[in-house]
């Protein structure tokens, strides 16, 4: 397969990317930023974001800004949206990077496991939010593991199952495509020109098992996919031709290799269950009632430029 690398201009295009003070939010936003991006890092360390920053190409030129948000805790994601909202400026594309994996159990405020909160829930709320600036589209992360996934609307912070955290986050990321495939409904019900897409990194090298608080489970998650797994720049290029490229909503990206486990951006596979309607439908319901955020029709946000042209030329890797 030819490697995709040609990343087009995408000067006067404004990106919101959750968690992108490392790892694959970090790759996302210099590789948009190095083509013109205007750039938001929404980060729950503000600190560490503001130092990533500095790498990002555009920072010396005020295209980099640095906002707070913890996706795990819906008053900071109420505040983020409070303060997008008041600033009154459109957003071309939102980038939902920010996870966790295999952290020790643990609920949220409204009583929901941490990988569900914030791989999901947090970002549910954070996207409905933002929907009414929206000018292009919304862009989930998800992973190969959703295809193990089994969600329990019941048993939403795993008191009454035996904790299994890569059960968890499986869960959460059937979670994530659940929606994306569902707002991408909604979207072309009301007729509207954003879209919902999502993408998967493959195996990738970052530091996303660091929060674990197991010794074994962040040695192989560090090392392991050191060994066997793409860079992250690499990885970050399947949410970058997510998020520019002309593709249709509902679609899903991920490596192109037989495995999904590394190659360039291609269509991936996606479980069957991805395709249960009902389960959409009583996720959407129950994460509704959990936030308190619901569908509102994307329309507020001031007209943008328009999508580039996938085969403009670009350039092969950013230089931070």
């Amino acid at each position: 397969m030819r490697p995709w690398t040609k990343v087009p201009p995408q000067a006067g295009r404004r990106f919101v990317i959750t968690g992108s003070n490392g790892g694959l939010g970090l790759e996302t936003a210099r590789i948009l930023g190095s083509r013109g991006a205007e750039i938001v890092m929404a980060c729950r360390s503000v600190e560490k974001a503001e130092a990533a920053a500095r790498t990002v190409p555009g920072h010396d030129k005020g295209r980099v800004t640095v906002r707070r948000v913890d996706v795990s805790d819906l008053v900071s994601v109420r505040a983020f949206v409070a303060e997008e909202q008041a600033e009154g400026r459109g957003i071309d594309v939102l980038i939902n990077n920010a996870g966790v994996l295999g952290v020790p159990h643990s609920v949220s405020a409204e009583g929901v496991e941490m990988h569900f909160a914030t791989n999901y829930l947090g970002h549910f709320a954070l996207t409905l939010g933002l929907l009414p600036q929206l000018r292009d589209r919304v862009v989930m992360l998800s992973s190969r593991e959703h295809r193990s996934g089994r969600i329990d609307l019941d048993d939403l912070g795993w008191e009454r199952r035996p904790y299994r955290p890569f059960a968890a986050y499986g869960a959460s990321k059937l979670a994530d495509l659940l929606f994306m495939r569902e707002l991408d409904r909604r979207l072309r019900a009301t007729g509207s020109p954003v879209r919902s897409v999502g993408a998967h990194p493959g195996a990738t090298a970052t530091s996303i098992t660091s929060g674990s608080g197991h010794p074994l489970i962040t040695w192989i998650g560090h090392h392991g996919h050191r060994l066997v797994g793409m860079p992250a720049w690499r990885g970050a290029l399947c949410t970058v031709y997510a998020a520019v490229a002309d593709i249709p909503g509902g679609t899903y990206i991920g490596p192109h290799g037989r495995t999904e486990l590394w190659g360039w951006p291609a269509p991936a596979r996606m479980s069957p269950k991805v395709e249960d309607t009902a389960l959409a439908a009583a996720l959407w319901q129950r994460s509704v009632e959990l936030t308190g955020v619901d569908f509102e029709e994307p329309g507020a946000g001031q007209p943008g430029p328009g999508q580039p042209d996938p085969g403009q030329p670009g350039v092969e890797r950013p230089v931070a």
